[in-house]
């Protein structure tokens, strides 16, 4: 199908709606695979598009104080706001390089969480670290930027475990000529992670791009997505009680899904069932703990991440110039 024809009329929609009414256009369809997925969608539920324009949407991140999400516009290394009453605003720029003059095609800062007080986590391409913000003054502190005198390519994904370790997965993608870029200093595209100590560990070091990340809801299991066509795969690592993990193993490989449909493995959120919701080929797809398959939010775009909201039963998307949102019948880890 050409996407290009069927995406233009909601360009136009989205922008008139927000300036109407909250009524917004919709696109997409809700693919099942499993009975099971009855219990997650509803089989009448609607993607809609609440805004559009941007160049490469990521990152989402619900603020249950203020109710509104923040989330990424990384090549123009901007962090924007969406809140219903208000539409779009840009909250912070820049957001992820703070040089002189052009550094990359993705500059600013990708993925967004929070850590346990409140305060947001940002993976900075440009500045190539992990930095903490407060929401309510003052400016950022890095928390890492650099393994063993290396620094870090460009952290693109985070989660917060309970116990307030950080994990971040750091590709290449934000380096001016990514993995073939001078500048680059380690050899590895790993996972890491912050202990409450401030101390960086490398804990995976022999994946090709890993990228999104997430908690099962024990916190017994990491999940990392790869965004590497070849091996479009979702990785589950058991963790330890001291937060480390152990030998990884495929949780399931979408790479034949990547011949006819957009995208690779990308952004990833769990549900408190423990549902896996995975950005990737066509959307999202959707898969139960034990890694089955249950069916697919079907966006037809390169969908890069999504996040929980409102009362943790909304799912935001980020998808290519989108930001769209969902009604689950679920609720997301953390409300």
């Amino acid at each position: 199908m050409n996407y290009k024809f069927l995406l233009i009329p909601f360009l136009f929609c989205s922008f008139y709606h927000l300036s109407a009414q909250n009524i917004y256009p919709t696109l997409g369809k809700i693919t099942r695979n499993d009975v099971a997925l009855d219990e997650i969608l509803d089989k009448d539920a609607k993607i809609e598009v609440l805004a559009s324009g941007f160049d490469w949407s990521e990152g989402p991140v619900w603020l249950k104080d203020g109710k509104y999400l923040l989330f990424s516009d990384v090549p123009r290394n901007q962090i924007l706001k969406w809140k219903e009453e208000e539409g779009i605003s840009i909250w912070l720029q820049p957001s992820g390089y703070t040089g002189a003059g052009k550094y990359s095609n993705e500059p600013g800062s990708n993925g967004l969480t929070l850590n346990n007080k409140g305060e947001l986590i940002l993976c900075e391409h440009g500045d190539r670290r992990i930095s903490v913000m407060p929401l309510n003054g003052g400016g950022k502190r890095t928390l890492a930027d650099n393994y063993m005198g290396l620094r870090f390519n460009s952290p693109n994904d985070a989660v917060v475990s309970s116990k307030g370790i950080i994990y971040f997965t750091d590709p290449p993608y934000g380096l001016p000529k990514q993995e073939n870029d001078r500048s680059r200093e380690s050899k590895v595209f790993g996972v890491y992670k912050i202990s409450t100590d401030g101390k960086v560990s490398l804990i995976v070091s022999d994946l090709i791009r890993p990228n999104g990340i997430a908690l099962s809801p024990d916190e017994k299991v990491l999940y990392v997505a790869q965004s590497d066509s070849k091996s479009a795969v979702i990785m589950s690592y058991p963790i330890s009680e001291d937060g480390n993990i152990g030998k990884g193993k495929i949780f399931f490989d979408t790479t034949p899904w990547t011949k006819d449909l957009r995208g690779v493995p990308d952004g990833l959120r769990v549900d408190k069932k423990g549902n896996v919701f995975a950005t990737g080929p066509g959307g999202i797809n959707i898969f139960s703990p034990a890694g089955k398959w249950l069916g697919r939010i079907f966006t037809g775009l390169a969908t890069s991440n999504c996040a929980f909201g409102d009362d943790g039963s909304t799912l935001y998307i980020t998808a290519d110039m989108y930001l769209c949102r969902i009604k689950t019948k679920t609720i997301g880890i953390g409300f």
